[in-house]
């Protein structure tokens, strides 16, 4: 919980660093509000809405914790952007989220 608090605190901070832990734990509780609003979506139209509403909110925090994230591992925000291509970019982009902090 302390995670996503920090995810909104530092919403708009795209420099510094962010750990593995202050990541993963961000974009579980936040994929299990998700979850939970996609769910609440299957009964009316209402939630639907709600859903679209949180997820453009937290498009921008969640870029920004990303970028924090890739500057941890010694990469540019940039790196991000390797995403876009199908399969091989999106492991490239795993892989350097779930890497360990470099110094």
């Amino acid at each position: 919980m302390e995670e996503f608090k920090q995810l909104w605190i530092r919403w708009n901070d795209f420099s510094g660093k962010s750990t593995v832990k202050e990541y993963w734990m961000a974009m579980l509780f936040n994929f299990g509000i998700g979850l939970i609003l996609f769910l609440l979506g299957l009964f009316g139209a209402f939630f639907n809405w709600v859903t679209y509403i949180y997820y453009l909110a937290i498009l921008v925090p969640s870029i920004a914790i990303a970028i924090r994230r890739m500057h941890d591992t010694k990469r540019s925000g940039w790196y991000l952007l390797w995403g876009f291509l199908p399969i091989v970019g999106t492991i490239m982009v795993i892989i350097a989220l779930i890497e360990a902090s470099k110094e």
